[in-house]
């Protein structure tokens, strides 16, 4: 199973028509969940995320200073995670990004970029990566970038 473990909800209706659509793309290929924690200061935050990681799970914070992948890698990455565990969390931060805390109990970080992300945009990015890596490992066309 795919996890989206984030904070906040998305209010606007064109990110989460969006995000909806990915989520049943990625359905095809395999489960997955989105996990909403209220939106608070960085430590409340960590409280709530921190019930939500299972040690059995591969865990990936999405983070500034992580490693950049291009989606080729993204979706080799993915695949080879799936060979060792059943379950793949990804944790996007609020506001304040994500705690130390957090981070600390990860197994890898990740950067989409050196930009800064509205988190709720930035969740419909990293569905459609999602997506697009399921696509590659299973050699379908999805547009021509890789």
């Amino acid at each position: 199973m795919i996890k989206i473990l984030c904070v906040g909800k998305i209010k606007e209706k064109y990110l989460i028509d969006m995000i909806s659509d990915y989520e049943k793309r990625i359905s095809k290929y395999h489960k997955i969940q989105i996990i909403e924690v209220k939106d608070n200061n960085i430590d409340s935050e960590a409280v709530e995320l921190e019930k939500h990681l299972l040690n059995n799970d591969y865990k990936i914070a999405l983070a500034i200073e992580g490693n950049k992948l291009d989606s080729i890698n993204f979706a080799k990455k993915i695949n080879n995670i799936f060979n060792y565990y059943s379950n793949i969390t990804f944790i996007i931060g609020g506001s304040s990004g994500i705690s130390e805390k957090i981070k600390e109990k990860v197994n890898y970080k990740m950067s989409f970029s050196d930009f800064t992300f509205p988190h709720g945009l930035f969740r419909a990015i990293l569905l459609e990566q999602i997506y697009r890596a399921f696509k590659i490992n299973n050699n379908e066309t999805y547009h021509n970038e890789y």
